[in-house]
């Protein structure tokens, strides 16, 4: 796409577009796809202007927008809603879309497959056809009509209306509409649209993992265990993941088995609940350095957590030895369906060596090498989180009391809980007083009033998101947060309150200690967030995991006349 053509004309073009009304641009489509949707979670893809984004929003759509030219992405953020996401990047990766773990309710691809070289589109199809959640509707526009000119000065390729098609069964993907209109303002220039949907989940990913939960033979609680570990990481961890390529997503084998350490310590050191069925046989991982951390916190156990001395060679040691157990047991014994070979790779690392200190951060837990895991598999994992973790808890209870017979606490779900479920908030009041008793006017991050009695809001609720880290704990009047409850920020209300937000963490942490695990915190819970990005980076993450959570768990939003 000559991106550079669109930087250059930004305005011109702008103006032109956003003199169309989109009801009347996409007449042909709307019926079809909008008429009687319940308003969801939309990507335009080539936004633009932000015509048809905005256009959405004002639907009650959340929409991520996705434009590579800078000229028109920064204008038409002038003037978009809330509701509405930016993001630079393009087809046929959409690789900073893919990070976020979204699956879209509507992909809207308008005045954009005739930039894609002929050699980019089916890779740009499947990439668009993964972005769907089950039920959702991908829309594609065509430009037919010549204009030698304007297609050579643009790069516009000839497109096809049979090639989509051929592509969609490819994908199993339903054709739905498909029609072809004049172009409003000139002659010789036609449109061809075409609507898809996914009818169902055509990954295939959620019958595998309850195949895997329910039916597939378990000699231990361990492929239970490494899915929990994998839907823990996949909802609350998704900085730490890559994609080397279109297929698989790459994750730290540290934090498999830094969690997988965290999630057995209760069950084997505080309950003492047997994870297999025989009486005397021990566990893989749980050797020396794992039996000398009974007295360590499994809130601890954490990026941003440091230990020295003694504590730091033995969690290394542990997480070495998990991760050991992990490669040779779940991973090599989950298999596809009627398949020997695995679902999951793997590259396994010498344990790195620490001597005095040592530090939880993304670098050192890939030190112990890296799990894959297929990109619909990882997408499916996060997505579906609020629905797969119960359903795993409720498998390996079954297995508990089986295994645990006439013991009761076999029967408890409590058995299960994380130290990090635990609301903690102790470090943001520590800050707020400090703040408070320097003179430092500190003021709700909603409304922006002086703040009498105070409370520390999570930001997004802690009763459908476990996440106790320093950016997401925002200072707010009592009243307020009464108000507020268990309901997830509406996007207008987020985006009003950016700057108090803003100075809330400048003055809370990155001028005090807690620096470093503000920023650690942050690249390992929220997307897109490097060593390199800005508060406003963060900022724009936030609200990009704000819309995730929306659509994925459907949270009630609050407003501040509620």
């Amino acid at each position: 796409m000559p991106v550079n053509y669109y930087d250059r004309n930004a305005d011109n073009l702008s103006e032109r577009y956003l003199a169309l009304t989109p009801g009347e641009v996409h007449a042909g489509w709307t019926d079809a796809v909008l008429g009687g949707r319940t308003p969801g979670l939309a990507c335009d893809v080539g936004a633009g202007s932000g015509r048809d984004a905005n256009w959405l929003a004002e639907q009650g759509w959340e929409v991520i927008a996705v434009e590579p030219s800078r000229g028109m992405r920064e204008r038409a953020r002038q003037h978009s809603p809330a509701r509405v996401s930016w993001l630079d990047d393009r087809l046929p990766a959409l690789a900073r879309v893919r990070s976020l773990g979204h699956r879209f309710d509507l992909v809207l691809v308008s005045a954009v497959w005739m930039h894609l070289p002929p050699t980019a589109r089916e890779r740009a199809f499947r990439v668009l056809s993964e972005c769907l959640r089950p039920g959702g509707a991908l829309v594609i526009t065509l430009r037919h009509g010549e204009d030698e000119a304007e297609n050579r000065e643009r790069g516009f390729h000839e497109v096809s209306g049979e090639e989509l098609l051929a592509f969609a069964r490819n994908r199993a993907l339903v054709l739905s509409r498909r029609t072809r209109d004049a172009d409003k303002t000139r002659s010789g220039i036609e449109w061809e649209t075409l609507v898809f949907t996914l009818a169902d989940d055509g990954t295939g990913s959620l019958p595998l993992l309850r195949h895997i939960i329910v039916n597939d033979n378990k000699a231990a609680s361990y492929k239970l265990g490494l899915l929990r570990v994998l839907t823990r990481l996949a909802e609350g961890a998704s900085g730490l993941a890559s994609r080397p390529n279109d297929d698989w997503v790459e994750i730290p084998l540290g934090a498999v088995g830094l969690f997988w350490i965290k999630q057995y310590k209760a069950l084997l050191l505080d309950h003492s609940l047997r994870q297999h069925p025989a009486r005397k046989v021990g566990y893989g991982f749980a050797k020396d350095a794992f039996y000398a951390l009974a007295k360590t916190s499994g809130y601890d156990l954490r990026v941003g957590s440091g230990f020295s001395g003694e504590r730091a060679k033995l969690v290394n040691k542990a997480v070495a030895d998990a991760c050991l157990n992990i490669t040779t047991m779940p991973v090599r014994f989950i298999t596809w369906p009627g398949r020997s070979d695995p679902v999951f790779e793997f590259d396994r690392l010498r344990r790195p060596r620490v001597d005095e200190h040592l530090l939880i951060t993304p670098e050192y837990l890939a030190t112990f090498g890296k799990l894959r895991i297929p990109a619909q598999i990882w997408q499916t994992l996060g997505q579906y989180a609020c629905w797969l973790e119960p359903a795993i808890l409720h498998e390996w209870r079954d297995l508990n009391m089986a295994w645990n017979v006439g013991e009761p606490r076999a029967a408890d779900f409590g058995v299960f809980q994380w130290e990090e479920a635990h609301r903690d908030t102790r470090i943001a009041w520590d800050r707020y007083i400090d703040l408070k008793e320097g003179g430092h006017p500190v003021r709700c991050t909603w409304t922006g009033q002086r703040i009498g009695r105070a409370n520390m809001d999570h930001c997004f609720p802690w009763a459908r998101w476990f996440n106790n880290d320093l950016w997401n704990l925002l200072p707010t009047g009592a009243s307020v947060n009464r108000k507020k409850r268990d309901r997830l920020p509406a996007a207008q209300v987020l985006s009003d309150a950016e700057s108090r937000v803003i100075c809330w963490w400048q003055e809370a942490y990155l001028a005090s200690p807690y620096q470093a695990r503000f920023w650690l915190e942050a690249r390992t819970s929220l997307p897109l967030v490097t060593e390199s990005s800005s508060l406003a980076d963060l900022f724009g993450a936030v609200q990009l995991q704000r819309s995730r959570l929306k659509a994925d768990q459907q949270l009630a939003e609050w407003t501040l006349n509620q």
